[in-house]
């Protein structure tokens, strides 16, 4: 297995600058396809707006890459929706996509729900947090579906500074997320960010996953697509540095239990136990539990979903 992860990594891993953007723009051109790039958004006025202005100036109107700009609001307090639209993103509320089945809280719901909200043959997640962003985390995930034929899913990766201190970021991908995967998918062992909230897959792809509605869903869309298509489809492409807002130790032990049962529910499909977790936080009388329920819930894939197969044969 290590022989095929290090094949692999001299294959299906690269650097931002192996791709030109004029040689991105000629297969795009040449292949006639669609981008759409999608910001999952809750309370990010603070980043949104910055994000969605350097994929408009770099990769709309200086050159012609992305198609469009999605921006799913799953229920901000602050002026996430309106920051973002006046930086020239389309808003959509998460509620407004298949209202007849009511929405639950996570990030995989939004994203599950963001297939029918956008048009694009290839679909690009951007995390709507990111600080100092860079246009290298679109063009760089969306090259590689452009210019080679047999990649199916792209992810990014990158450092992820903690503090100021280099590489200590992605605490969640190292306790949790990395031991998962080389003890029960070795194949996957090559991915530098296998949590990582930016990556870029053909909606052919994605139209067959199911999501995860939580946390867990990078690490479930990571193991079905390679059930699904293989490895050899699957690649990452080094955009240079992550920054963004970094969340406390008893929410990453959150963030840890959903990806622990995503992670579970693919080793034993059919033992639904709905678990929950609880921690402790010092209270006036000493230490107090906080129980959480872990997200188990998944959504089916997009093709078993009549509007939108109603909206793919339109």
């Amino acid at each position: 297995m290590l022989n095929e992860v290090e094949r692999w990594l001299a294959t299906r891993s690269w650097s931002v600058t192996d791709r030109p953007l004029h040689r991105i723009m000629a297969a795009k051109r040449g292949s006639g396809q669609t981008v759409s790039v999608v910001l999952p958004a809750l309370n990010e006025e603070e980043t949104v707006g910055d994000i969605v202005a350097v994929i408009r100036h770099d990769l709309m109107q200086q050159v012609p890459l992305v198609d469009e700009i999605v921006v799913v609001d799953s229920g901000s307090t602050d002026r996430t929706s309106e920051v973002a639209e006046a930086a020239g993103a389309r808003v959509v509320h998460r509620d407004d996509i298949l209202p007849r089945l009511p929405a639950v809280p996570g990030k995989g719901e939004v994203l599950w729900r963001s297939l029918l909200a956008t048009t694009g043959d290839i679909v690009c997640f951007i995390d709507a947090d990111l600080k100092e962003f860079s246009s290298d985390f679109v063009s760089g995930i969306v090259g590689p579906l452009l210019t080679e034929p047999g990649v199916d899913l792209v992810k990014g990766m990158y450092d992820r500074p903690l503090g100021g201190a280099a590489g200590q970021g992605g605490r969640v991908t190292e306790l949790m997320a990395r031991p998962l995967l080389n003890m029960h998918w070795p194949q996957l062992a090559g991915f530098v960010q296998p949590l990582g909230g930016e990556y870029a897959a053909r909606r052919s792809l994605l139209e067959q996953l199911p999501f995860p509605v939580g946390y867990g869903v990078e690490l479930g869309m990571l193991v079905d697509a390679l059930h699904l298509v293989g490895l050899d489809a699957l690649a990452q492409v080094d955009v240079g540095v992550r920054k963004h807002r970094h969340q406390d130790g008893q929410a990453l032990g959150r963030m840890s239990a959903a990806i622990y049962r995503t992670a579970q529910l693919r080793l034993a499909r059919g033992h639904m136990i709905r678990p929950s977790l609880t921690q402790f936080e010092r209270g006036r009388d000493g230490f107090e539990p906080r129980t959480y329920s872990v997200d188990t819930e998944e959504r089916p894939p997009m093709t078993e979903i009549p509007e939108y197969m109603k909206r793919r044969a339109a």
